[in-house]
């Protein structure tokens, strides 16, 4: 079953650099924010469930980072994703950000860059963190921070294609717009997940939800 996650009239907004990092600046976390496992507003997969991860879930969750890279083109900005390998045991397939566990005792922001350097060849000098949204806790056991990044172009990629297929730009016109955000139910066990289809591309799951989360953050 597939809905809309709401269906407000369309705002415009400015989707420059300049306001973007206006925005990001006053509503991002400036710091790692406190780590949370109680309250019915902890970001994350189970949110729309009807039954939430209790607290010993969320406290057991293996840390990850993940850079958030929206890239500063003077026509827009957007958001760079990556479709991860269809090899992999895991989330073969699945649209991702750049990023994966955390290894002590690197801070989540480095792991988001090593990994991002890693997967896709990103180098850090054209990368600048902005600030942090908060922790985000997924169905497989994670706690993600996303970290929010300003990327300068022109850049060049090296896919590593053991464990990315592509990586690719969504316009953040589209990615923030609430008419784009579909709740779907699975037949199968009645899971509720967020997507947000583009073209070809599917992107659902946590990477859409924490793309909602920003929309939350910064356009709501």
């Amino acid at each position: 079953m597939t809905d809309t996650a709401e269906s407000p009239p369309s705002l415009q907004f400015d989707f420059g650099a300049a306001d973007f990092r206006r925005r990001a600046e006053g509503k991002l976390h400036r710091e790692p924010p406190p780590i949370r496992i109680t309250g019915g507003d902890v970001p994350g997969d189970h949110a729309l469930w009807s039954r939430p991860l209790p607290p010993e879930a969320l406290a057991a969750a293996l840390g990850a980072a993940v850079l958030i890279p929206v890239v500063a083109h003077e026509s827009g900005v957007t958001i760079l994703l990556t479709q991860r390998s269809g090899a992999l045991r895991k989330h073969a397939g699945q649209i991702a950000f750049p990023g994966g566990k955390i290894d002590p005792p690197e801070t989540a922001v480095e792991a988001a860059l090593r990994e991002a350097e890693e997967e896709i060849g990103l180098s850090g000098r054209h990368i600048e963190p902005i600030g942090y949204m908060d922790y985000y806790y997924t169905g497989t056991g994670f706690r993600i921070a996303p970290i929010v990044a300003i990327v300068t172009p022109p850049f060049d990629l090296t896919i590593n294609r053991q464990e990315v297929d592509d990586a690719f730009e969504v316009p953040l016109s589209f990615l923030m717009e609430p008419g784009n955000h579909q709740r779907i139910t699975r037949s199968n066990d009645g899971r509720t997940f967020l997507a947000m289809p583009y073209g070809e591309r599917y992107i659902w799951g946590a990477t859409a939800g924490m793309l909602r989360h920003l929309y939350e953050r910064l356009y709501r």
